[in-house]
């Protein structure tokens, strides 16, 4: 088959592993990846991961089928960062789906799900391992089953719906506790969207680690 992955930042933690998935599976297939829409070259299976444009028809009709891959068990939690949302609800299991695009986010047809547990003391890269393994396994599954999935419509009520994060979303307030504010930290990506705080008219970064062993 030809198959396209669009994951619109190539800085993006998932980059190297789609990278991966790509060349174990390009004896069997053509797989190209591509950063921008206007790239993409038609074929039979458009992926949509971490892809932060939206796909209109005329560029859907290009392939027989264009999938994006969820963190939510949706109809909850359509929209953005919604596995970074659920954490910090609380949630410690998250649901990865992969579904159909359509000209509404996260509306489509749903042709399986799949799930992996937190424990809570997980940081941005350990969360991204499980993370990445469930998505790349929907990959796998949407390729190895081609054909043969009936898609299941989202019910018509229960949507909930995520913002973008931005920036400003990754504040930590000084007065407040590390203890209420770990959440926050375990979900920050250094490189990317780090946690930080501000005082006396500086910014800082913060930054981390989990220790292995005792001091």
């Amino acid at each position: 088959m030809k198959i396209t992955l669009l994951c619109s930042d190539a800085g993006h933690p998932i980059f190297p592993r789609m990278s991966t998935w790509a060349a174990q599976h390009a004896d069997r297939h053509k797989i190209a990846i591509e950063t921008k829409s206007k790239d993409l070259p038609g074929g039979d299976i458009l992926f949509l991961i971490s892809c932060h444009e939206l796909i209109p028809t005329s560029i859907r009709k290009h392939y027989k089928k264009t999938l994006v891959i969820h963190s939510s068990d949706l109809p909850s939690g359509r929209g953005w960062s919604p596995h970074v949302w659920a954490i910090l609800e609380g949630q410690k299991r998250i649901v990865v789906t992969l579904l159909e695009a359509e000209d509404a986010p996260d509306s489509g047809a749903i042709w399986a799900k799949t799930s992996f547990d937190l424990e809570g003391h997980e940081l941005w890269e350990e969360i991204n391992e499980k993370l990445f393994i469930a998505e790349l396994e929907m990959l796998t599954f949407a390729v190895e089953n081609f054909g043969l999935v009936q898609p299941m419509p989202q019910p018509a009520t229960g949507a909930t719906y995520y913002r973008r994060r931005t920036p400003k979303d990754s504040k930590i307030d000084i007065n407040r506790s590390i203890a209420e504010q770990l959440p926050l930290l375990r979900i920050s990506d250094p490189v990317r969207y780090p946690a930080y705080f501000e005082k006396d008219g500086h910014t800082y970064e913060i930054t981390l680690r989990k220790r292995m062993g005792k001091f």
